[in-house]
């Protein structure tokens, strides 16, 4: 297998044809171009403002099309809402995984669900609860759910 060099060179002046003829000549290919420039920025967030690269969404949540907000992701909140019902019916985490997987619910990242994923969840369910227990919709389908009975 061929190893892949890869060189980065600062500019200060902008490339010749000729530097570029001479480049792949010796077997370079230009694979990118980057530009920078300065601007003034009155309305653009600092930097320290901004999230940092490696930090995860929250389940439930994307970026929004403007990439500058993070908006619902309906089919997370489904499965957000599905948890949240099966935490009410105390389902195990066990039984909470298999439902999920035969409806065909996916993690994030693909692959079927099980107890430990599901486990995971419940942080971010306990952000999400207030929002996704409150309102006509959960008030309709609360009726429809059964009533635990504890300590039976």
């Amino acid at each position: 297998m061929k190893k892949i060099d890869r060189m980065r060179e600062r500019v200060s002046i902008l490339p010749t044809s000729t530097y570029l003829s001479k480049m792949h000549d010796a077997g370079w290919t230009l694979i990118a171009l980057e530009w920078e420039r300065e601007v003034e920025s009155s309305s653009a967030p600092e930097p320290e403002q901004l999230p940092a690269a490696s930090e995860e969404i929250p389940f439930g949540l994307r970026i929004g099309s403007d990439c500058r907000h993070l908006e619902d992701d309906p089919l997370e909140m489904q499965t957000l809402r599905f948890v949240a019902e099966m935490i009410v019916q105390d389902i195990s985490f066990n039984s909470m995984a298999d439902a999920l997987n035969v409806r065909e619910y996916r993690t994030r990242d693909g692959r079927p669900w099980n107890a430990a994923a599901v486990f995971k969840l419940t942080p971010r369910l306990i952000e999400v609860a207030p929002r996704i227990l409150s309102g006509a919709e959960w008030e309709s389908r609360k009726k429809q759910l059964t009533r635990v009975t504890w300590n039976s």
